[in-house]
């Protein structure tokens, strides 16, 4: 080789990788890949598409499966009732059902502007944290409001006062993609009124949840915790601008922290636990591992009321109707994905990794080998999720702190079946407090780890975003 093009080589070989770089990397589907949930995938694309059992669920399981849907879409009543195996309800709560805010096991949404009816959305309560109150933080994660606890509820039983009404009002912003294509974006503003047991906290901090879709929880469960951890990266020693970390939990049943996996801040170690709290706190409904009724001391006609607990130790909810809920929020079965190797969602595809989008929402993981449930055991799945902390920049920021999550942190939240939102719920509202309107619209919320994506998908032109919202919709 002469000299010159000695010289002239690492010059073509840099300008030949950045070509190989901007090219499709997928030109077709991945194998397996619209198999989202493994051999627990449901093959179905109706409003029915979250509310299946996994698919390699045997028949026999499948009985279980069926009681445990029973409980979770039946009303409870109040105490005392003749119907025993449901009476409990309050005195303070939200909803009466599990179902009435996860429809058809989907996503909820807010209140719309002016409305007071926020079933499918609840508001988070704390005060921020107090040194002499660490044994708390590290059980509850938070400080309660002194007075309305860490959750507003606003029904209750007769003779007990609501803690208050939630409105959403909304000021809106517009960003402009480089092409000139402007999008409205919508900002929340929470109203609380009706306060029934006096003023809150000057310092409450209050931050709106919409309920999340239901299916492949018990995969998520079986993710090895060494798989999540080993994406953990919260001093960016990679210099991606990335800083991933796990949220650490109390786990009430094993009493120490372990890693968070669920709920918007990754809160909850395990589907278990997710469900008793939201029985407890959603419900006003009592179990082992929460027996008390989520009355403060200040709630007196609260912790007064009757309640319906059963003989001896047994709780409003039992230990088996609890077994059968979470077998049931285990196997709910993910869809499979639509048109994996259409060209619109490949391209669309290839844009979603050249943001860099995947830097968070993984695509795959492999459950481990010895799993709560057997079916749920070695499958290879793709939730688009890393279930970890991610400061999302201040324009997501709720201001509130949950365990080791701040006011800007976010968990990841898995992408499978975000395309059949409006088939299944009805509507296509999403991040934690539904103030998206579309997909991208959420796309453009990101911030603080994601700007640089956000601003690169802010470069797409219409054909791109188009592609985009293809491969989105597909999973």
């Amino acid at each position: 080789m002469s000299s010159s093009l000695s010289r002239l080589f690492p010059l073509l070989l840099a300008l030949a990788l950045a070509a190989c770089d901007d090219a499709p990397r997928f030109t077709q589907a991945e194998p397996g890949e619209a198999m989202s949930g493994g051999q627990a995938t449901v093959q179905r694309d109706d409003r029915k598409a979250f509310s299946l059992p996994s698919a390699n669920l045997s028949a026999e399981r499948r009985l279980d499966f069926a009681v445990g849907n029973s409980f979770f879409r039946s009303p409870w009543v109040i105490a005392p009732s003749t119907t025993t195996a449901r009476d409990g309800l309050g005195p303070l709560f939200n909803t009466t059902a599990c179902q009435n805010c996860h429809v058809r096991d989907g996503r909820g949404h807010p209140p719309e502007p002016g409305d007071s009816n926020a079933v499918g959305m609840l508001v988070r309560l704390s005060i921020p944290d107090q040194p002499y109150l660490a044994k708390e933080i590290e059980r509850l994660g938070v400080v309660p409001e002194p007075v309305y606890g860490t959750q507003l509820q606003d029904m209750a039983i007769p003779g007990v006062a609501p803690e208050g009404k939630v409105r959403v009002n909304y000021t809106t912003q517009t960003v402009t993609f480089k092409d000139g294509h402007p999008v409205e974006l919508r900002r929340p503003a929470l109203q609380i009124t009706q306060l029934g047991y006096g003023p809150m906290h000057p310092d409450t901090r209050f931050s709106a949840r919409v309920a999340p879709p239901m299916i492949g929880l018990g995969l998520l469960e079986a993710i090895p915790e060494a798989d999540i951890l080993a994406n953990e990266d919260p001093d960016d020693r990679n210099h991606d601008g990335i800083r991933g970390r796990a949220n650490r939990v109390w786990d009430d049943a094993q009493g120490k922290t372990v890693i968070g996996r669920f709920g918007w801040k990754a809160g909850q170690p395990n589907v278990n636990q997710q469900n008793v709290h939201a029985f407890n706190g959603d419900m006003g409904l009592t179990s082992t591992l929460q027996p008390k009724d989520d009355c403060t001391p200040a709630q007196v006609d609260c912790l007064a009321a009757p309640n319906g607990n059963g003989e001896g130790d047994e709780k409003e909810v039992s230990d088996n109707i609890l077994r059968l809920v979470t077998f049931y929020t285990r196997n709910l079965g993910v869809p499979a994905r639509r048109d994996v190797g259409a060209p619109q969602v490949l391209a669309g595809k290839n844009l979603f990794f050249q943001a860099g989008c995947q830097a968070c929402h993984i695509p795959q993981f492999t459950t481990a080998a010895n799993t709560a449930e057997a079916e749920l055991a070695n499958q290879v799945i793709r939730p688009y999720s890393d279930l970890l902390l991610h400061d999302m920049g201040p324009g997501l920021a709720d201001e509130r702190t949950e365990f080791a999550a701040n006011g800007q942190d976010w968990r990841t939240p898995p992408l499978w079946g975000i395309g059949l939102t409006e088939t299944v719920s009805g509507h296509t509202q999403y991040l934690h407090d539904g103030r998206a309107r579309n997909l991208l619209e959420a796309v453009l919320w990101h911030g603080g780890e994601a700007q640089a994506a956000r601003d690169h998908v802010l470069t797409f032109n219409a054909e791109q975003r188009a592609a985009l919202l293809a491969f989105l919709n597909s999973l």
